[in-house]
Parts: C-alpha cells; sequence; structure tokens
C-alpha cells in the first residue's frame, strides 16, 4: 500500500477510535477517496452487523397537527394556526390511520407534529392515549415537541416525559436535531431549541429508560466542521447513556421552503454535499465516527430507492421505514414510494438479508428475517 493510502487509512482509525479532530474529521469527508471512505465504513458495519442483515419496520408516520409557532425556514409543511389549510387531526381521524396501519401489517406509529402555540402536555398525553387504545408501538415526540410541552404547562422535561411514558410512550425520535450548533440553528431556525437543549431532552429520556433514534439534516448552511461537530456530540452522548438504538443523516429537500430562496443555501450547495456523492460521504462518515450507535440509516425517502441502494454498502445496516404515510418531506415536493416487497428486493438485490424488524427505535433487535 503506498503512503498515501496509509495516511487515510490511518486517519480513518483515528477517527473510528474517536480521537481524531474536527479538522481532521473535515478533510476525510472533504478529501478523502470515495471508495475508501465507504470501504472504511462497511467493515465498521461489518463488525457490528457480522451477518449481512438489513433490517427495515412497517410502520406509518402520522402528523397531528401542521400548526407550528416555529416557522423554521428548511420546513415547507409547517403552516400558522389562521391558515386556511392548517389542520389538528381529531380523535377519530389518528384512530382511523391506526387502524389501517395495524391492518396492513404496520407494528409502529410515528407521531410527530408542530409547536401547536395552545398545546401542553395534556394535549399530548390525549394523543399517546387514543394510539395506545390500539396494539401498536408509539414512537412520538421529538425534543422540540417535549420541551414545547413543558414550558407551556410549566413543568421539567423529566416530569413531561415521565407524563408520556406512564401514558405508554414507547421511545422518542430524534426529529429537530438539524445541525447540532447554535450558529447553524440561529439562520435556519431561531425559534427553536439550541442543541444542548435538544440533548438534554435525550438524556432524561434515556435515563428514564426510553430509547431514541438521532438524526442529523445536512445539506443547508451549515459548513463540513459543523456537520463533524454535530456527530462528535451524538457520540460523546452516547458514550454516556447509551440510549440511541440508530442515527439517520438526511439531505435537505428545498422546495417550497424560506431556505431555498436564501442566497444563503447556494453557498451551502457549493461545499459538495447537496448531491448524491455528498450524502454517501456523510453517511459512511456517519457510520464510523458513531461505532458505538448501534445503527445507521439510510434515508430513502429523500434519496431514492437506488442511492439508498448504494448507502448499503458506505455504513448502513437498516433501510428505515415502509412509510405508509409521509407529509414533512413529501411537503418539500420529494415523492419517493417504497412498498414492503419493494424494500426487501432492494435489500436483496445489493447481496444482503432482508429483516423485517419490531424494534422501538431502530436496529437488529426483535429482527424476522425474510431472505
Amino acid at each position: 500500500m503506498n503512503g498515501h493510502a496509509t495516511g487515510w487509512r490511518d486517519l480513518l482509525e483515528r477517527a473510528e477510535r474517536g480521537s481524531a479532530t474536527v479538522a481532521e474529521g473535515v478533510r476525510l469527508l472533504r478529501e478523502a477517496p470515495l471508495f475508501d471512505l465507504g470501504r472504511a465504513a462497511d467493515a465498521v458495519r461489518g463488525r457490528l452487523h457480522p451477518g449481512g442483515v438489513v433490517t427495515y419496520i412497517v410502520d406509518r408516520n402520522i402528523n397531528y397537527t401542521n400548526v407550528c409557532s416555529c416557522g423554521c425556514s428548511f420546513c415547507a409543511f409547517y403552516r400558522e394556526q389562521d391558515a386556511p389549510d392548517a389542520y389538528v387531526l381529531s380523535e377519530g381521524e389518528l384512530s382511523a390511520k391506526i387502524v389501517d396501519t395495524i391492518a396492513a401489517g404496520g407494528v409502529r406509529v410515528l407521531l410527530q407534529g408542530g409547536l401547536h402555540p395552545d398545546w401542553g402536555i395534556d394535549e399530548a398525553v390525549r394523543l399517546v392515549g387514543t394510539v395506545k387504545r390500539h396494539p401498536i408501538l408509539l414512537h412520538g415526540f421529538s425534543p422540540p415537541e417535549i420541551w414545547h410541552f413543558a414550558h407551556r404547562s410549566r413543568m421539567t422535561i423529566g416530569e413531561v416525559i415521565a407524563r408520556l411514558k406512564d401514558a405508554g410512550l414507547d421511545s422518542i425520535p430524534g426529529g429537530g436535531a438539524e445541525i447540532l450548533d447554535d450558529d447553524v440553528r440561529r439562520r435556519i431556525s431561531p425559534k427553536k431549541i439550541g442543541w444542548e437543549q435538544w440533548a438534554a431532552v435525550m438524556r432524561e429520556a434515556h435515563r428514564q429508560g426510553l430509547r431514541t433514534s438521532a438524526t442529523m439534516m445536512f445539506g443547508s448552511v451549515e459548513t463540513p466542521g459543523a456537520i463533524v461537530a454535530h456527530l462528535q456530540r451524538v457520540r460523546a452522548l452516547q458514550e454516556e447513556t447509551g440510549g440511541f438504538t440508530a442515527f439517520i443523516p438526511w439531505m435537505f429537500q428545498p422546495g417550497n421552503s424560506a431556505l431555498s430562496r436564501d442566497p444563503r443555501f447556494g453557498e451551502a450547495l457549493a461545499s459538495g454535499f447537496g448531491h448524491a456523492v455528498g450524502y454517501l460521504r456523510v453517511l459512511a462518515l456517519s457510520r464510523i465516527l458513531l461505532p458505538n450507535v448501534p445503527t445507521v440509516q439510510v434515508s430513502w425517502v429523500t434519496m431514492g430507492a437506488k442511492v439508498a441502494q448504494v448507502g448499503l454498502f458506505f455504513g448502513a445496516d437498516d433501510f428505515g421505514s415502509t412509510m405508509m404515510e409521509e407529509n414533512v418531506v413529501a411537503s418539500a415536493g420529494v415523492s419517493f414510494r417504497m412498498s414492503e416487497a419493494e424494500i426487501v428486493a432492494t435489500i436483496r438485490d445489493a447481496g444482503f438479508i432482508a429483516a423485517r424488524r419490531t424494534s422501538t427505535g431502530g436496529g437488529h433487535s426483535s429482527a424476522e428475517r425474510k431472505s
């Protein structure tokens, strides 16, 4: 092996050990040969999941309201409370969606919504109760929602999580992370909680025994250094609590958003991460820098089936959800759809074993092999 290749190998090994600096992580993200990066990520994946199994879950995303006081510039889904197309699902509408999900073989509901200015913990508990009248897992309420319920109800984060857990909440999704860097957050979501508040919700959820996922939305106005710092912060929190079951990086979808009309967005695209190769680079680096998070998941809903399939060779071991319903990304004009049969075929065609899982936050626990 020549000296240049040896240098990348040494740096990739330091990154996996957690001893690489942000600057070195940025160098890997920007400059490492694409297939060297992919091979290193695949090696981490192979050590964690040596059986060649790729998991997925049959579930439904339900957005209980699009009313949101946050008004993030990257979001095309939210509406003001008096907007003609603003909505709040009734209990009957929510129950009907769950009945349809169970009839289609679904085992879990992902329940999220906007930060409704009138809603506190009582409304959240009512939603949980409606869902849990049915035999289905509930993965719900991202950290900004939980923080919002606490603020509205003048409760602590711990009290809110305890109430939701007692009502039947099974796990918490990692939404609202965007980039865990407050300079970036001030530019794209100034009304949303900061990264340390996001981490505080996750820390408390883990303390109370709830497992969670973690996410990262990249490709807007962040720098490569902010991407690496985000990964390092997730890794550090996982070392502290061990509560993350999966990490899901996904690329900003600009359609119909205020941010897409911002000239700063064009600057971000010039950094080279607003396309499929950039996505694969970030996916691979996520797997390398997060060896303590069991699962890294592809995002076929934003990248499409073929790029997601390639992502299985760049460190990912989970294909996500059949996503019987998806509204947030769809509002940005992205309309990728995949049935369970298509997901299984895509995994098999890549040479992996497809396994349908029932775990709450992601990963290979409670997985039933399909091939």
